[in-house]
């Protein structure tokens, strides 16, 4: 507390009791004009959703392929082709429903849950299903794909961070 009324600092002051002082005002937020606006946005360029996917289909297969040079056996390859299957596919139904226009945050918020979720329901039932499918499964390969193709998303992502640096 100030003789003027109550501390405008950013960030609020850490309390003796390890908490943040709630007493504090929120930070101002400056509403940008359209101009600012623009440069903002195509100095953050998106990085869409179908070249990840590419990305993730292209580190897959070549994961398919070093499995099969490294194990020999077909059927280690064939599963780790499920594996990518498995993360490609329903990422697919994602980037889908993602593209579409939505008109409010509200709408793109529910959007994006609803999507996910029936992308999570796709990922679980192909997986469960994976011992039907591909006779003699191999879970090693098909788990070590799998964990290949997601990790491509983070990569993705560090691609993208270094762009903008």
């Amino acid at each position: 507390m100030t003789e003027n009324g109550p501390r405008k600092t950013w960030p609020p002051a850490v309390s003796t009791a390890g908490g943040w002082d709630d007493d504090n005002e929120e930070p101002p937020v400056k509403a940008l004009s359209p101009e600012e606006a623009a440069a903002l946005k195509s100095a953050l360029p998106m990085l869409s959703p179908w070249r990840v996917l590419g990305l993730q289909l292209v580190v897959g297969l070549l994961c398919v392929a070093v499995i099969r040079l490294w194990t020999g056996s077909g059927v280690a390859m064939v599963s780790a082709l499920y594996g990518v299957a498995a993360v490609v596919l329903p990422n697919m139904l994602l980037a889908r429903g993602m593209t579409k226009r939505v008109d409010s945050a509200v709408g793109a918020a529910a959007g994006f849950m609803g999507w996910e979720f029936l992308k999570i329901g796709a990922s679980i039932a192909m997986l469960v299903l994976a011992p039907k499918v591909v006779p003699g499964l191999s879970w090693p390969a098909l788990l070590v794909t799998l964990a290949v193709c997601i990790k491509v998303n983070w990569l993705a992502l560090a691609w993208r961070g270094r762009r903008l640096n």
